[in-house]
């Protein structure tokens, strides 16, 4: 179905937010906006937009690498692109996982003060609520740099942070309500995904509640908050109360994450919905699990893919500007919708959303290695 909308909207010029946002109801010409802007995310091979030229890279720097969760796929993946980097740049990076807990964190960052590192990713840690510990490491001099560690990209007020690494999320989720727009032809019925703990959630599920609310005919069923780290033990009994509550009412999925559906889908396929059934759509991550489900098209329809791999080079790109007291970058990358249509592109066949934009061999450049 989705294929067929883009088919007819490619010709069509991506329309901007404000037109959206002026809108008070999402008719069909409305419609054709949503198709717009899903046409425009879904496009693959876009070039690289981020820095060409930085500080050259000193070799020997350690530097700790504190996930908040690593059965966080995006967390994950992150980590794997800070390794690979670390490997060209001749450093070296310590994973430490926090578990998901706050046991855990507090325990995680009192390793990174103890490595006494020449800097620190938080991977996916909250900066705000960790702020004592960062401000901690930041009176020993040690640069940090966060992934989804704040809601928005660039430096996080109130901490030490110089820069959050992640693609604009209120981006993120307005394609992801939009493609549920555009597939329902503005009748969709929705069930939002979120986490309460982590204000990125909070505001992607709040972006796509707002996206929903403009169109006319959909709606907004619920708004659920199940922490990603209990995914597996909640969603089986959540994804059957939501099909005998709202039935076939419900034709959207909307999460902040892929890991929800992970556990949810077995529940869908005892139920006995087909593989168009539901469609679930993710605002962020782009797990492998997730890649399977869209290529064969069986209820995941769309991710709204990070480059994971690439925003680990360029975690290390920022540490390495810090350290040479130059200003970070401020890249942020573009918005990329994973679709079946375009999933053959840009490290599809991987199963992960790796862009071939060239970035490793300009990172490469700009550390002269």
């Amino acid at each position: 179905m989705l294929a067929r909308q883009l088919a007819a909207a490619v010709f069509l010029s991506a329309c901007c937010w404000s037109s959206l946002a002026s809108a008070d109801t999402v008719d069909q010409v409305s419609v054709t906006q949503a198709l717009r802007v899903v046409s425009e995310a879904a496009k693959h091979g876009a070039s690289w937009t981020g820095p060409q030229s930085g500080p050259a890279a000193p070799a020997g720097k350690t530097i700790v690498f504190v996930a908040e969760d690593l059965r966080n796929g995006g967390i994950v993946g992150v980590a794997q692109g800070a390794r690979e980097a670390a490997r060209i740049l001749g450093w070296t990076v310590k994973i430490v996982d926090a578990g998901g807990t706050a046991a855990g964190r507090s325990k995680a960052l009192a390793a990174a003060l103890a490595a006494s590192p020449h800097g620190v990713v938080l991977g996916g840690l909250d900066a705000v609520e960790n702020s004592p510990a960062l401000a901690r490491l930041s009176r020993s001099g040690v640069p940090i740099v966060g992934w989804h560690a704040g809601s928005l990209p660039g430096p996080i007020g109130g901490t030490p942070v110089a820069m959050n690494v992640t693609t604009d999320p209120l981006e993120v989720a307005r394609v992801t309500a939009m493609a549920a727009v555009a597939q329902s032809g503005g009748r969709a019925g929705v069930v939002i995904f979120t986490d309460s703990r982590y204000r990125i959630a909070m505001a992607k599920a709040d972006a796509m509640a707002a996206v929903v609310r403009t169109c006319k005919g959909c709606t907004v069923l619920e708004v659920r908050d199940v922490p990603l780290s209990e995914s597996d033990a909640r969603m089986p009994a959540i994804t059957l109360e939501l099909l005998q509550r709202y039935g076939r009412r419900w034709t959207h999925a909307l999460a902040i994450n892929d890991i929800v559906f992970d556990y949810a889908i077995p529940t869908l396929t005892k139920a006995g919905l087909s593989g168009d059934g539901l469609s679930l759509l993710s605002a962020g991550d782009g797990s492998a699990p997730a890649f399977l489900r869209i290529q064969a098209r069986t209820f995941q329809t769309g991710t709204v893919a990070e480059p994971l791999n690439q925003q680990g080079w360029q975690a290390l790109d920022e540490l390495n500007r810090l350290m040479a007291r130059e200003p970070v970058s401020g890249f942020v990358a573009p918005v990329h919708l994973v679709t079946a249509e375009n999933i053959a592109f840009d490290g599809g066949p991987t199963l992960r959303y790796d862009p071939d934009n060239g970035y490793r061999a300009i990172y490469k450049r700009i550390w002269r290695r």
